[in-house]
């Protein structure tokens, strides 16, 4: 997993977390929260806007929001969003040997079994994963 597709998987969490708030989500929320660089995160929300999955808002009470359901968004729809997901090459080869080919064909099973994981998991799963988390904390 990137550092980039990380990234994304948490600002679209944090977006998905805070739908309910009558405002867009700040990038420097997002920025202080999870100690992602802007430059970078700023990168990423444009490809997700690309992608259809955020909309922003200028000014200065201006943000981010998610522009589809929670439960519409799976993190390989994320990670394919960002250019990521393309996980299922396995590193080319000109080497045609028993062993090359049997290690090829263990990197494609290995990268479908974690696209299809990433594919079954919806940011609305993990956002109320978060929630009951968060809830079940208690401070002393």
């Amino acid at each position: 997993m990137s550092a980039k597709a990380h990234y994304a998987c948490l600002a679209m969490l944090e977006l998905a977390l805070r739908h309910d708030e009558d405002r867009p989500v700040a990038l420097r929320e997002i920025t202080a929260r999870h100690s992602i660089p802007q430059p970078f995160l700023v990168q990423i929300l444009q490809q997700l806007k690309v992608a259809g999955y955020v909309t922003s808002t200028r000014g200065s009470q201006g943000g981010y929001r998610l522009s589809v359901d929670a439960t519409a968004i799976s993190l390989l729809d994320i990670c394919d969003a960002i250019g990521c997901g393309d996980s299922e090459q396995s590193p080319e080869s000109t080497d045609t040997t028993a062993e090359a080919q049997v290690l090829g064909a263990t990197w494609r099973s290995a990268s479908k079994a974690f696209r299809d994981v990433l594919a079954s998991i919806r940011l609305e799963d993990l956002a109320n994963d978060c929630s009951r988390a968060d809830g079940a904390m208690f401070y002393i």
